[in-house]
């Protein structure tokens, strides 16, 4: 068992409607830790019963919460915050052992995953209508903002905490209700947010999660009762849950694949660049969407940057997330390494060159080498497909076209990223990538006051900021006549 001040944080029960249940069916499922191989504990496997329970409990529920006002709702999200915070570094131990980052990052996770709950928390008493220019002398026109009902969320392994808390947070401050189902890899971060909402006083029946098979996925798309699918994870998998909640005419949220380009022009600071890159590529082992994904550095300065980065890249110290001085922890599993070895050999293949890394590490199964690949063909799988591992791969570009055709060229569009000094450039640039967001001069670029989501096959809708909240709230207009 992890050594917490909280041990009631590590829960192996789901959460619905403010009780905490086993599965009916009696599964279990284990949960790993990637860095040891080890067993930390095993969580009860729920299915398709207990999540139409869920919704149900949800559905229940969704009246009283809507009908509190927005002081109420957010003076509860922003306890929920407070408890956060008093448990972040538990919250990082618990993040760490089931995913494998280095403690380090999982503390950034959790308090980045924070700062969603305080933002909507605010956000919750900013939710304004309109009034429109009356069209003549006896009609006034209004519109309001009303919550969609009762949220279906999945979330992916790789940010266990913050991938969560950026679902729930808004559908709450919005007064919408919520049922939550986290990847089975790493499910503790999301039970753990769980038991700190049941203290904070979020009402039973608001906020459920349910650990389980993919069969609940089935059944939030399906249920008449869910008014709103909110998906993060693969492109493929979007698609099945777009098509899955057409029956039922769902609002729809999906945070998809990403394929970033990294651009570096002649004119960048090297060093600035370089520290960007780094930080991009190598964060979680590089199993993030917006991980610079193409690095493309312009012939003038590709030389001397292949030569800072791979020595930065050699620095990383690999091992178990939860001991001092580790950089980069594992991959998820050993599946996932096996995918990412077969990408470097496939670039190999057709000739790219092998400038530091390619290989597994002698840490455990699922550790792989911060992995370096220079004068990569655009037409290996680096290039085409998301790598969702430690490998960067370096193209050399001349001209500005070239770059920006390049950068372009891909069926997604989430995150891209820019190195130039020239403003007019930055500009021009910015208009013409098909990305979702740009990072200009900045590796590091998610905070909850922005808008996060791609364009293209990248999904729909957005996470963060105002905009964020919109996905949460459907739109009522109101004509007053006979005045």
């Amino acid at each position: 068992m992890l050594n917490l001040n909280n041990p009631e944080l590590v829960r192996s029960q789901s959460y619905i409607d403010g009780e905490w249940v086993e599965a009916d069916s009696g599964e279990l499922v284990s949960v790993v830790n990637p860095a040891t191989d080890e067993e930390i504990t095993v969580v009860a496997k729920l299915g398709v019963p207990e999540a139409k329970r869920a919704i149900n409990a949800a559905n229940n529920a969704w009246s009283l919460w809507r009908s509190k006002t927005a002081t109420e709702r957010s003076q509860l999200l922003l306890h929920w915050y407070d408890l956060i915070i008093e448990n972040q570094n538990d919250l990082a131990k618990i993040l760490t052992a089931e995913q494998g980052k280095p403690l380090l990052e999982a503390q950034a996770e959790v308090l980045y995953g924070a700062s969603y709950i305080e933002w909507y928390a605010e956000e919750a008493k900013r939710i304004n209508g309109d009034i429109i220019p009356q069209p003549s002398g006896d009609k006034r026109l209004f519109v309001i903002k009303q919550p969609v009902g009762v949220v279906g969320a999945i979330t992916p392994w790789n940010f266990p905490n913050a991938a969560f808390v950026r679902k729930v947070a808004p559908a709450l401050a919005a007064g919408c209700t919520f049922v939550g189902r986290p990847a089975t890899e790493t499910p503790l971060s999301a039970l753990a947010i769980a038991v700190l909402a049941e203290q904070a006083g979020i009402p039973k029946g608001v906020f459920n999660v349910l650990v389980g098979s993919r069969s609940i996925g089935a059944e939030l798309t399906d249920n008449p009762l869910v008014r709103k699918i909110t998906f993060t994870g693969s492109t493929p998998v979007g698609k099945k849950l777009m098509k899955q909640s057409a029956d039922t005419c769902k609002k729809v949220s999906m945070e998809l694949g990403g394929n970033a380009p990294f651009i570096v022009f002649d004119d960048a600071d090297i060093d600035t660049a370089v520290d960007g890159a780094i930080a991009s590529k190598f964060r979680n082992a590089g199993q993030t969407c917006v991980c610079a994904n193409r690095i493309l550095v312009q012939t003038g300065i590709y030389d001397e940057f292949v030569t800072r980065f791979v020595e930065k890249a050699a620095a990383f110290k690999l091992g178990n997330g939860l001991e001092a001085g580790i950089t980069m922890g594992p991959m998820i599993n050993a599946k996932a390494v096996d995918e990412t070895d077969a990408l470097v050999w496939e670039a190999l293949s057709k000739g790219a060159t092998l400038a530091s890394g390619g290989h597994r590490h002698d840490a455990g199964e699922s550790f792989y080498m911060p992995t370096v690949l220079i004068d990569v063909p655009t037409n290996a799988r680096v290039f085409k497909e998301e790598i969702f591992g430690p490998v960067a791969p370096i193209f050399r570009f001349e001209s500005e076209q070239e770059a920006l055709e390049l950068a372009n060229d891909t069926e997604v569009g989430l995150a891209s990223y820019l190195y130039t000094k020239d403003i007019s450039r930055i500009w021009r640039m910015c208009e013409s990538l098909e990305y979702g967001m740009v990072g200009i001069n900045e590796g590091i670029i998610s905070n909850a006051m922005a808008p996060f989501g791609g364009v293209k096959e990248s999904g729909v809708g957005r996470e963060g900021s105002s905009y964020g909240l919109d996905d949460y709230l459907e739109i009522k207009y109101m004509c007053l006549g006979g005045l």
